[in-house]
């Protein structure tokens, strides 16, 4: 880890989840009630586009004092100098990333197993996730993975850990006893009829564990 703290729940903003929602006012609603890292994961807009939405979450996180990811694009964190990107096994290579950004800028990567997780840990990467642990609509293109994998990968790397895949308030708990430092979660708060309310009752479980 470099300078930040990477605990707590975590709110990926998915435009084709947010089902026409203010990504923004969205992000404000789940800061409100507690998120500590909010991440833009777009597949589909043009970069053009997701450009000042990302800034505009960006500028929001810094002043909250939560960490704002962008998903995938590279280019795209480093334009709003966001405080970190996210990639997948299917995108630059940590390695890659981690010359290309900032120091500073935090890197994580997603993983299915505890190989996957070890090799994002050497290439330089501040976190991992592991998922998807539960079943999701978030995302059709998904490996399953187990509380097990997640307890194997926890046992397996010295940096921290993000569950990911069909969070909500019936699972957090299992991910966090199985070693989670992160939860990320989608539909659980964005589809939520009260964005604040739902992020306040998962972030809640964060502060009852210390």
């Amino acid at each position: 880890m470099r300078r930040y703290e990477l605990r707590g729940l975590y709110v990926i903003i998915d435009p084709d989840v947010a089902a026409g929602r203010d990504e923004v006012e969205v992000a404000r609603q789940a800061l409100a009630g507690g998120a500590r890292l909010i991440q833009l994961r777009d597949k589909r807009r043009e970069k053009g586009v997701q450009l000042p939405i990302a800034g505009a979450l960006r500028s929001l996180c810094q002043e909250r004092g939560a960490l704002f990811i962008v998903n995938d694009h590279v280019d795209l964190a480093l334009a709003v100098e966001a405080h970190g990107v996210h990639v997948g096994q299917k995108d630059l290579p940590v390695s890659v990333v981690r010359r290309l950004v900032p120091q500073q800028m935090i890197v994580g990567c997603s993983t299915n197993n505890r190989e996957e997780a070890s090799q994002a840990e050497a290439d330089g990467a501040d976190y991992v996730s592991v998922g998807r642990l539960f079943p999701t609509g978030s995302k059709a293109d998904t490996r399953p993975a187990t509380t097990e994998t997640l307890r194997a990968v926890k046992a397996a790397v010295s940096l921290p850990v993000c569950a990911i895949g069909g969070i909500d308030e019936t699972t957090i708990d299992e991910v966090m006893a199985a070693g989670a430092d992160m939860a990320a979660v989608i539909a659980a708060v964005v589809t939520a009829p009260d964005v604040q309310e739902a992020a306040r009752r998962l972030a809640a479980r964060f502060a009852e564990t210390g």
